[in-house]
Parts: structure tokens; C-alpha cells; sequence
């Protein structure tokens, strides 16, 4: 089946048990089935990969599809003469939340900038949209790589919203959007070549804009009605499938229990 034309059944997020509920202290992968199974797909051996004698090309389809799943930046910006545009990044994440900062990485063309880029180096501000699975198809249309001067806005059939502190808009049909200036732009130096081969945007967030009907009874997001997207390896999208929670260890309560496997094991 042709990959662009497959389509995805849209589940719903199921909150579950930790696979390994009754895990103690020192314990192995291979105190259960499922862990025993996963350690024998080591018998079939290793693959070493040289990042510095790769072929670029195979390395990035490499890195795109081990780092998994990828949180999606669905960046807003203006171009100094006022071209609105609109472009998913997943290498995206959370840096910081005192002060509140996130991280995008933008891969440099040969000869110049990406859109996205150029714009919010000249004008310093731009919005981060998170895509939910309803709209994730008029979001990926905007990852075309159209000409300089032509907006991704109107092919996208998504909805301006105008921002607060940003000339950028925000995706009105996005339930959690944050406002960004730049904290620091920094060139990602190829260590061989010498050419600035991406640029990692860390932007410092003075607005977040969220739904009410995706929050939760504590105040913050849940996933199952969020419903955001990642990205995966080659062009596959991922929604949410099972989730579960597991606690943060505190010594202060498993002080004794965690002493005890270390004496057993010195």
C-alpha cells in the first residue's frame, strides 16, 4: 500500500497499569515474559554506525527513525515584509521552566535560511502550536517546501488568531499555543566543514493560550483530549495509543528498601 495513501484508524488514549507492576528493587529485564522476549532480539546482534563515515543522508533517516516519538513545533512567523508563514518542526522540545524556554532546531539549506528561521531572527517573535490528530492533515500540507514569498496559510485551511505579545499569529484551531521572542539563536557548526548546518532556536515564552475543554480537573493538559501528534521515522505521524504513570522514587521513603539491595549486591 501506497504510504501516502494509508490512513490511520483514530484511537483513543487508554490509561494502563505499568507493564511490570510488581518490579522490586534490583530487579532485571528479564524478570518477566515480556522482558525475557525483548532480551533475546539481542542474539540477532549489532549494527555499528561511524556518525563521521556515514552517508548523511542515510544517517538522518537513521536518527529521525531511532529518536521516537518526536514532539511537534507547529511554528507561526512574519517575514520582515510581512509574508505569514506556517511549518511543523519536530527536532522540538522543552528546555527550561524557570524561565519558561523551548528548544527548535531548523536544518540550514546549502545557500540559505529556512523561512521559518530568517523570519524569526529578523523579527524575533513567533508561536508554537501544538497539532492535534483533527487537524494534522491541513498541518503536514504546510511542511511543502513552497517558494519564499508564498504563505502556507491559505493551502492549509487553518485560522489565523492574533497574539498577544507577537506580531505572529497563533493557530486558532490549536488547544495549546505559546507566544515566543527569542532567548538565543545559536548556529550548529559542522565540526569538519565548517558551515552552519542548523540553527537551534531557544525561545523564551511570554503567553500560552489554552482551551478549557482540554484541561483537567487539576489545571493542566490531558492528552486524552488534547490528542496531540509526534512524528516517527520516514513521514509517519503517531497519535497517542496507552499511557500509564509511574511514581518518582523518593529516598526519603525507599531509603531503607534501596540500602538493603546494595548490601545484598556488595
Amino acid at each position: 500500500m501506497d504510504p501516502c495513501t494509508s490512513t490511520f484508524a483514530s484511537t483513543n488514549f487508554i490509561r494502563t497499569n505499568p507493564p511490570d507492576v510488581d518490579w522490586k528493587y534490583g530487579q532485571g529485564v528479564s524478570s518477566t515474559s515480556e522482558g525475557r522476549e525483548w532480551l533475546e532480539g539481542e542474539g540477532a546482534g549489532w549494527k555499528i554506525v561511524d556518525p563521521a563515515t556515514e552517508n548523511p543522508s542515510y544517517l538522518y533517516q537513521l536518527l529521525i527513525s531511532g529518536i521516537v516519538p518526536r514532539p511537534i513545533a507547529f511554528i507561526s512567523s512574519i517575514s520582515p515584509s510581512g509574508t505569514a508563514n506556517l511549518a511543523p518542526f519536530s527536532w522540538f522540545n522543552q528546555v527550561s521552566a524557570n524561565p519558561p524556554v523551548i528548544s527548535v532546531s531548523c536544518s540550514n539549506g546549502r545557500n540559505n535560511l529556512k523561512d521559518s528561521t530568517s523570519n524569526i531572527k529578523a523579527t524575533g517573535g513567533f508561536t508554537v502550536n501544538i497539532i492535534s490528530e483533527p487537524w494534522v492533515t491541513q498541518a503536514n500540507v504546510c511542511s511543502v517546501n513552497a517558494p519564499h514569498d508564498v504563505s502556507e496559510w491559505p493551502i492549509s485551511g487553518l485560522t489565523k488568531e492574533p497574539s498577544i505579545y507577537v506580531k505572529a499569529p497563533r493557530v486558532k484551531e490549536s488547544a495549546f499555543s505559546m507566544e515566543c521572542e527569542v532567548f538565543q539563536m545559536i548556529d550548529i557548526i559542522h565540526p569538519d566543514t565548517g558551515r552552519a548546518t542548523t540553527t537551534l532556536i531557544l525561545g523564551l515564552i511570554k503567553y500560552i493560550h489554552i482551551r478549557k475543554d482540554v484541561l483537567a480537573e487539576n489545571g493542566t493538559v490531558d492528552p486524552a483530549r488534547l490528542k496531540p501528534i509526534s512524528r516517527l521515522g520516514d513521514i509517519t505521524y503517531a497519535g497517542l495509543g496507552t499511557g500509564f504513570r509511574l511514581a518518582r522514587p523518593s529516598w526519603e521513603n525507599e531509603e531503607e528498601a534501596i540500602l538493603d539491595v546494595l548490601k545484598g549486591k556488595t
